[in-house]
């Protein structure tokens, strides 16, 4: 697992954002604010927000050029994937041979996007989520056989810009970090959604009740960043004295129709739906 905010030492001496979006966007951010010099980065994007123009003015990285881009060093996918076909024509110039290209796009596997950029030898595909939109996201990633050394150490330390990075050995278990990661802050908003509800029919006004479950979330959040040496099972047992009010209501939590149930099927449901999704 890597940790994000350390200057890149080598960064790509070109490179291409296809795609600015939310996410595209948040890896811009973080790659320029981690010494990526601007004048390496080539964005494309069809319909650019006024943030992301004014960010090209600002800093000097090129904005839709007029003229095809040279294959660069790295090249970042970060297109939706329902594009990629009509995109294809477009990208696979830019594609070469010693290309690093970098694909965050869900559902689209290895054999995908190679059938699509002929020319294309790294492959690396990842998962980033939404947290990367303030450089605390994780991605899980998977790096083709045809990926160098130095190519995956250029793809962590890109993908570290916006946050943690998981590797994994199987291409398989994409759909499954799709299902616990890539998914897993709705899940964790929902529970924020649900004890502020909760409070608030155990008698809460509603505004007290939402900040309380908000900041409670955060915080257990930020403790669980913070010791990352103790087990969430210990944090849990920390803060639960016998016969207690925690206690109590873990009784409920933690029974036959409780919530590890429920979240073993919700991933579950998750992982199935992006096996679909990648046919």
């Amino acid at each position: 697992m890597s940790q994000p905010a350390a200057p890149l030492a080598a960064p790509p001496r070109s490179l291409v954002l296809v795609g600015a979006g939310r996410m595209g966007g948040a890896m811009l951010r973080g790659w320029l604010a981690l010494g990526v010099p601007a004048r390496a980065v080539t964005i494309l994007e069809p319909f650019p927000s006024d943030e992301l123009t004014a960010l090209c003015a600002a800093t000097g990285a090129t904005l839709n050029p007029s003229a095809t881009p040279d294959a660069p060093e790295a090249l970042v996918l970060a297109v939706k994937p329902q594009t990629l076909d009509a995109a294809a024509p477009q990208i696979a110039p830019l594609a070469g041979a010693q290309t690093l290209v970098l694909s965050i796009m869900a559902g689209k596997t290895l054999a995908d996007i190679a059938g699509r950029l002929p020319q294309a030898r790294a492959i690396v595909r990842a998962m980033p989520n939404t947290p990367a939109a303030v450089g605390r996201g994780v991605t899980g990633a998977f790096a083709g056989a045809g990926v160098a050394p130095a190519q995956k150490a250029m793809a962590d330390a890109l993908l570290g810009a916006i946050g943690q990075t998981v590797w994994v050995n199987d291409e398989a278990l994409i759909d499954a970090v799709t299902a616990v990661s890539g998914s897993g802050p709705a899940y964790v908003f929902l529970l924020a959604e649900c004890l502020a509800q909760a409070g608030e029919k155990a008698g809460l006004p509603r505004e007290t009740a939402e900040t309380l479950a908000r900041a409670t979330v955060e915080g257990a959040g930020e403790l669980l960043f913070r010791d990352a040496a103790t087990s969430p099972a210990q944090l849990r047992i920390n803060v639960t004295s016998p016969g207690g009010t925690t206690a109590a209501a873990l009784d409920v939590l933690m029974g036959p129709q409780g919530l590890a149930p429920l979240m073993e099927a919700a991933v579950a449901a998750a992982k199935r739906r992006a096996g679909e999704l990648s046919g």
